[in-house]
């Protein structure tokens, strides 16, 4: 299971104020994976620290230690393998938008490394909602290995929720997050 952290986060963040209550991290990986029939071998998640100032504010030291106690948490754990990128800040329109950058990379390099890495594997879930992934979806498939795309969308352009047709048709299935995996 590949998991694009950032997108993960906003689904979440979603959902627990739909519900008002706090949803729990790991155990939605393996409520997908009971619902799915399938063992999980490993679980792959992407993501980037928070943005960091030369002199940090209170906020970014809150969202720094919250950052690095969940991936100390994680790094524990043997079956999980955490790969960072980073967090860009620009100033658009007078005021600052975060951006991830280079996590979407570490995914795509290990997508395309699943047959050598994990001969074994005949089944990918993926969690995200980015078509940069779609050129590694498909090499994926002409191998034999079935992509299941796990995501959320609102059909509105522009929207934090916005996915394109284009990848949910370049998977062999895709599951619209609903509420009750994440309890």
């Amino acid at each position: 299971m590949l998991v694009d952290d950032g997108f993960f986060k906003l689904v979440k963040k979603h959902f627990q104020k739909e519900t008002n209550k706090k949803l729990k991290f790991l155990q939605t990986f393996r409520n997908i994976c009971k619902k799915e029939k399938i063992i999980l071998k490993h679980l792959f998640i992407y993501m980037a620290p928070p943005y960091q100032s030369e002199v940090p504010t209170k906020e970014e030291d809150k969202l720094k230690q919250n950052y690095d106690n969940m991936k100390k948490m994680l790094d524990k754990k043997k079956w999980v393998t955490v790969k960072e990128g980073r967090c860009q800040r620009l100033k658009l329109g007078g005021k600052f938008e975060y951006y991830q950058k280079g996590v979407d990379t570490h995914l795509v390099m290990d997508l395309v490394k699943i047959p050598v890495n994990f001969p074994e594997i005949k089944k990918v879930i993926l969690i995200a909602s980015d078509s940069d992934f779609i050129p590694a979806i498909k090499d994926l498939q002409s191998q034999g290995i079935e992509i299941i795309l796990y995501t959320y969308f609102d059909k509105k352009r522009h929207s934090q929720f916005s996915t394109s047709n284009h990848l949910l048709n370049s998977v062999n299935r895709y599951v619209k997050f609903k509420k009750e995996i994440f309890e």
